[in-house]
């Protein structure tokens, strides 16, 4: 429902689909079974706590199943509600589109502030909810793959994993059924960093585009780029740390809970983060000025914005203040369709959601394939790699001793030369190109056409014809 004429979640999800519909050659039936939602289940659970029972609601619902497994995160949080996990769905099923994994797009969530409750009661609730779900094959490995999202994480989902193997004790595949568990229960290197790491290569890709770059006014490379990040949880965080650590961006703002830090030499990331773990905010820090309206900071001078949190941070209020030429949304629906309207007359270049935050699937995509493989990527290549590059190494030494050359390969190249891809480095290319595959696609779209203005709208086009295309494959 709109608020102060602000569209909802859920609604700005619509008219960002309706914007992209508009100008595609779609049947008004099929447009609609794309837009709908498929399913929604609501549990409502007791759990006995500190000597009584307490009810939670919880939702998993099912947007699209164009193709199966379906994929989305399951959240813990106060906010948690149908229209919130609806709209996730929906944004999942485009997501999974545009990067081209072949899953249908579904979300869960859990009406609960965890951290009200101690690690022992956070694992009987989750197994109890993950109980009612497993139990209508809303948790399964070929039919719906839940990964974490905002209040859940590895520990979460070793919990439902286990919780699936008690339950289907002759599913050989069992450990497929969650992606984004630890390495230890059959998780796979780069899955934590993968959200931020896929936004660093979102970046970079856009930077390899002038034509691109030329529309939000930027030249150059990423560094020394001015980025200001707003929220330091896991995303935020291995984003700045990758776009300043690597890139050579500069950090100057960070925006957390209890307000934000701004430095314009730039703040040291790793030290904010320290300080926020032990303290619980950023007041205080020593590494920056501290802003108490800490929404102020998205306002500030800069070249590159991230919104890493919550959804409708950027809205009708503030967007006409935002000065960042270029806008990259970590988060899911950080930006609501009011202030997206507003943004776009001014020329702000948007790198949206449904492409910039799709690491995470593509490398709970890896995870999920490493399970039903049973193997760990690189374990069957990586010597033979490594043994053929000696060989070619020791040819050009004997090469050089027999003929006199007296040249020798620097220490540091046969060193990178010799190395075979283990799973994290092909983790990482897949990423990679996973990412600059999508990115073409919707700058292709973007510049292609001119009835398509930005690249949200590009990035919609892309993803519901790929969705369409699967559901006329199936004789619809």
């Amino acid at each position: 429902m709109a608020v102060n004429g602000e569209p909802s979640f859920r609604q700005s999800v619509d008219l960002m689909f309706n914007r992209a519909v508009a100008v595609m050659d779609l049947s008004p039936g099929l447009e609609e079974k794309i837009r709908v939602c498929n399913s929604t289940y609501t549990v409502r659970f007791g759990v006995r706590l500190r000597g009584a029972i307490q009810t939670f609601t919880g939702y998993r619902s099912v947007h699209s199943e164009h193709m199966e497994p379906v994929k989305g995160g399951i959240r813990f949080a106060t906010s948690v509600n149908q229209d919130e996990v609806e709209a996730l769905a929906a944004l999942m099923t485009y997501k999974c589109a545009l990067v081209e994994t072949p899953f249908g797009g579904s979300k869960g969530g859990l009406c609960i502030d965890p951290r009200q409750y101690d690690e022992h009661e956070m694992e009987l609730i989750t197994r109890r909810f993950a109980y009612e779900l497993i139990k209508r094959d809303l948790i399964n490995p070929a039919q719906n793959v839940p990964a974490p999202d905002m209040g859940t994480g590895e520990r979460e989902m070793a919990w439902i994993v286990d919780q699936y193997k008690r339950m289907n004790t002759t599913d050989i595949n069992g450990a497929a059924c969650v992606t984004g568990k630890p390495l230890n229960a059959g998780g796979i290197s780069g899955r934590v960093e993968a959200t931020g790491r896929g936004i660093q290569y979102a970046l970079r890709e856009f930077f390899r585009h002038p034509q691109d770059m030329a529309k939000a006014g930027l030249t150059g490379k990423l560094d020394g780029k001015r980025v200001i990040v707003q929220g330091l949880g896991n995303v935020g965080y291995h984003a700045a740390m990758f776009l300043g650590g690597e890139d050579g961006a500069r950090i100057i703002g960070i925006i957390e809970r209890d307000g934000g830090l701004y430095n314009p030499e730039g703040l040291n990331v790793q030290a904010v983060r320290d300080w926020l773990a032990e303290k619980g905010g950023v007041e205080g820090c020593p590494e920056g000025t501290f802003v108490k309206d800490g929404a102020k900071l998205l306002e500030e001078e800069c070249e590159i914005l991230v919104p890493a949190a919550m959804e409708g941070v950027i809205n009708m209020s503030n967007a006409a203040n935002i000065k960042a030429p270029l806008i990259i949304e970590a988060a899911n629906g950080p930006i609501t369709a009011g202030a997206d309207e507003i943004l776009r007359m001014r020329g702000t270049v948007i790198i949206p959601d449904l492409f910039a935050n799709a690491g995470g699937v593509t490398v709970s995509y890896f995870e999920w394939v490493k399970n039903l493989s049973h193997i760990r990527f690189g374990r069957m290549q990586r010597r033979q790699e490594e043994a053929r590059h000696q060989l070619l190494i020791d040819e050009l030494e004997r090469l050089s001793a027999d003929k006199g050359l007296g040249w020798t390969l620097s220490p540091g190249f046969k060193q990178q030369y010799l190395q075979g891809a283990g799973e994290l480095e092909l983790v990482r290319s897949g990423l990679d190109d996973t990412m600059r595959g999508a990115y073409q696609s919707i700058s292709q779209m973007w510049n292609g056409r001119q009835d398509v203005t930005d690249l949200r709208m590009a990035a919609y086009i892309v993803a519901i014809d790929r969705v369409a295309k699967s559901y006329r494959s199936k004789g619809l």
